[in-house]
């Protein structure tokens, strides 16, 4: 079988070609494939900065610069999946509810197809309408979380779907396997204890960012590994749970974060989970010229993608 491969930087220059992420082939649909890219410009959801509609093009701008084969793993991911980008999810700008209704929809017709979605957002309230659609494949999933925030609103400005309410919603939705649900990175000020006790209560394992500071997380995703063990887990990575000297670009920032190589260590201490799909949610171009926090994410989404079942990794030739 012949595989996807990314346009390669001696092909044809960097700052050409292709916009797709890593200037992958364009797909219309997740037929065929074992994995795709898809983009879900979403910001009508935020509470205060927006700007995370643009998130998925300046992502896919940044990941021009990656190469198929990761040096620090040893992941090849294009030798043995058949990768694509499959567009954005056409939402309705004007309507957080009906775009909700939309995402749930999109995510659905990717995994009929038994291909592995990794989303580009996009503010948190897509991962609620995907959960929806993984729980409909897979009944509920694990979650490993890696956020500032829990998400764990009731309602925000009385509205019940927004992005600080998606793990509620998820849950109450039958989503979720509760003692499977790991929130990694919180931190910041809030208004009362409630805040995270709430997800610990339900039987969500809470590690604070406090918890991470100056130390390894390999230790804490060999845990994470044994508690999921085989079960069907989605993985969420909200790109604020990042200190914001490595990522400023993002609407709710929060001091006191996680560095990027501890969100390389929880993101390949995936490997070996059945990891049915993941997104990088809350870039905002807008707060970061540079691009820098683009470039991380797309890195990131890259390395969500070597961690997948299925990977080939030079180790095992």
């Amino acid at each position: 079988m012949t595989f996807n491969q990314p346009l390669g930087g001696n092909d044809m220059p960097r700052f050409a070609g292709p916009s797709t992420m890593m200037r992958l082939p364009a797909r219309e649909t997740a037929e065929g494939l074992d994995a795709c890219f898809i983009g879900v410009p979403l910001d009508i959801g935020t509470s205060n900065r927006s700007g995370t509609r643009q998130g998925p093009r300046h992502i896919r701008m940044e990941s021009c610069m990656l190469r198929p084969y990761n040096m620090g793993t040893g992941a090849a991911p294009f030798d043995s999946l058949q990768v694509a980008d499959v567009g954005d999810v056409a939402l309705n700008t004007f309507d957080l509810k009906k775009s909700v209704e939309i995402i749930e929809q999109a995510f659905s017709d990717i995994v009929v197809h038994d291909c592995k979605p990794l989303a580009l957002g996009g503010d948190h309230t897509m991962t609620y309408p995907i959960l929806r659609a993984m729980a409909k494949k897979h009944g509920p999933v694990a979650l490993i979380h890696v956020d500032a925030h829990a998400d764990i609103n009731d309602d925000m400005f009385g509205e019940k779907i927004a992005h600080g309410t998606p793990f509620r919603r998820a849950l109450e939705d039958g989503c979720l396997q509760a003692d499977k649900v790991f929130q990694i990175g919180l931190r910041g000020t809030g208004y009362s204890p409630e805040d995270f006790n709430w997800s610990r209560k339900q039987g969500f394992t809470v590690v604070p960012a406090e918890d991470c500071w100056h130390k390894s997380l390999v230790p804490l995703m060999a845990e994470v590994r044994e508690k999921i063990g085989d079960h069907p887990v989605y993985l969420s990575y909200d790109i604020d749970s990042l200190d914001p000297a490595f990522a400023p670009g993002t609407g709710t920032v929060e001091i006191g974060g996680l560095t990027i190589w501890q969100a390389l260590e929880i993101i390949r201490g995936c490997r070996g989970l059945n990891v049915v799909g993941g997104d990088l949610v809350e870039v905002s171009p807008p707060y970061d010229p540079s691009g820098n926090t683009a470039l991380v994410g797309a890195n990131l989404l890259y390395e969500m993608l070597c961690i997948l079942p299925g990977v080939r990794y030079s180790a095992d030739d």
